[in-house]
């Protein structure tokens, strides 16, 4: 039976972008394989979610973009995080352990 594949909790989307594109500058469809890989293939972001939060993001002054040539020749839009949007993966990952430590104690209940 193929595992069921995880719907992201609202708000999660920026966090995991920002994650992402930490680790170095990437392209668009560069991130969506790397949030899939990295999760095993239950995260799949689709190309309708992912480029508005990508400009959302930009916009925003978290993300920094410019236009580079990817890996297959063709011209694509790389981003890499800014200082702001450093700080805010920051404040992003603090507060999703607590939620998810919240969430733990609420399940360990009997």
């Amino acid at each position: 039976m193929p595992e069921k594949k995880a719907d992201l909790l609202q708000g999660t989307l920026d966090m995991l972008i920002l994650k992402t594109v930490a680790l170095g500058p990437v392209h668009g469809y560069g991130i969506s394989l790397r949030i899939r890989e990295v999760s095993k293939e239950i995260l799949q972001v689709q190309q309708g979610s992912l480029y508005p939060a990508l400009h959302r993001l930009e916009k925003r002054g978290w993300l920094l973009a410019e236009w580079g040539e990817s890996d297959n020749g063709r011209e694509a839009k790389f981003y890499r995080l800014s200082a702001r949007g450093r700080r805010q993966l920051a404040e992003e990952e603090q507060s999703w352990y607590r939620l998810a430590e919240a969430v733990s104690l609420v399940l360990q209940t009997s």
